[in-house]
């Protein structure tokens, strides 16, 4: 295998040098096929409408991109590896977009050749708590969900006198897919059926399933709900003897269920409520389907210990009573009355959520052919610079 995967990235490293201009002018990378509802509807657009070509470039052999054809669009696969490496730090090309944190900070780096990055935030969740301090220094221009991240970009940049990114109120076009897909799904279930709980929390050690999983389950299931159990995948490869440990204890339960297929939504679109602990699940949930979310109140997960020097209080905090209410895992018991509330009034809520996506995320409706339009701009401007012999 890794004998393969190296040919594979000469061959994709060698593919790209290739390429002449028209080709690279605007190059789009993701690291595996979960990137691509990222990029979809954005190449679309960008093939389509506004006649762009582009070349996609995938470390994931498995990635659908590879799988398109357009007379606009080209697709190639470097895998991880020394030739992923080095066409990082060689590339030529004018616009590279991508949803990958972290660049220059860790193996990858930003090309010798003047190239401008443009990253996609890929949720609404804050830039400073969750992720590395400089996680989001590295890029020429920065694609924002919402005010928020533009708020902590902007005061990050103020305190350690970065360079001004240019910032584009992009918005969320994962959050425009789930409201289209709640407005169009049917409830099949019968009158006095039990209200389904969804428990899909973050991972790490002070997650949900790591910490009060299974104590959790048993009081829903005793207060006689129906429990979907949706761990998130890094879980299941960090820790899945916990999480096996917690399916085991309730397989065979009438109202148990277990899902852990990547990209499931059927869960998601079947539940009344979602419980959660810091995910950023959480905002799509609330805001794009309109139903509550009850935070469990494990400790943090925290990446950049200086989050509080900018002042600002992360969006997966300030939201918790907005969408729902807060349980400590030391009362468990409390969740069951939680529940009960949060389920009450379901239209008062549902008007709270359209109200409160108006406000915190740019652009809905239409993110993405603004977006496309914008990318577009980009690369015409990079592409001048280019052939006048600018940076």
């Amino acid at each position: 295998m890794g004998a393969l995967s190296f040919f594979s990235g000469w061959k994709g490293w060698r593919e790209f040098k290739k390429l002449p201009w028209e080709w690279r002018n605007l190059v789009v990378y993701a690291e595996s096929g979960q990137d691509w509802h990222q990029f979809s509807g954005l190449i679309e657009e960008l093939n389509g409408p506004l006649g762009r070509k582009l070349t996609y470039v995938t470390s994931d052999p498995t990635d659908p991109g590879l799988a398109r054809e357009h007379a606009n669009y080209r697709s190639l696969c470097i895998p991880e590896g020394l030739f992923l490496t080095i066409f990082f730090q060689v590339n030529q090309s004018d616009l590279f977009v991508l949803t990958m944190m972290d660049l220059h900070n860790l193996q990858l780096k930003r090309s010798l050749h003047p190239v401008h990055y443009v990253y996609l935030f890929h949720s609404m969740g804050s830039t400073h708590m969750v992720d590395n301090e400089d996680s989001f220094d590295h890029y020429e221009t920065l694609f924002c969900a919402g005010p928020q991240q533009v708020r902590e970009v902007r005061r990050r940049e103020e305190l350690k006198g970065l360079p001004a990114k240019q910032l584009f109120d992009y918005g969320h076009p994962r959050l425009e897919e789930v409201i289209a897909a709640g407005q169009a799904w049917q409830d099949g279930r019968e009158t006095g059926e039990p209200p389904i709980v969804l428990i899909a929390p973050t991972w790490g050690e002070t997650s949900i399933f790591n910490t009060c999983g299974r104590e959790l389950i048993g009081v829903l299931l005793a207060a006689g709900y129906r429990v979907i159990m949706r761990p998130h995948y890094q879980s299941n490869r960090q820790t899945p003897e916990v999480i096996a440990a917690v399916r085991d204890a309730f397989l065979g339960h009438e109202r148990f269920e277990y899902v852990d297929r990547m990209g499931e939504t059927d869960s998601i679109m079947r539940s009344d409520l979602l419980v959660s602990d810091w995910s950023a699940m959480a905002l799509e949930y609330s805001m794009g389907l309109e139903k509550p979310v009850l935070f469990i109140d494990v400790p943090r997960r925290i990446r950049n210990p200086n989050w509080r020097e900018l002042g600002i209080d992360p969006v997966e905090e300030t939201i918790r009573t907005q969408v729902g209410e807060i349980v400590s895992p030391d009362a468990l018991e409390e969740a069951s009355a939680a529940i009960e509330r949060l389920l009450a009034h379901p239209d008062r809520f549902r008007a709270k959520m359209r109200e409160l996506r108006e406000t915190m995320v740019f652009r809905l409706g239409h993110s993405v052919p603004d977006g496309a339009a914008e990318i577009a701009r980009l690369a015409d401007e990079r592409r001048t610079a280019r052939e006048k012999g600018d940076s």
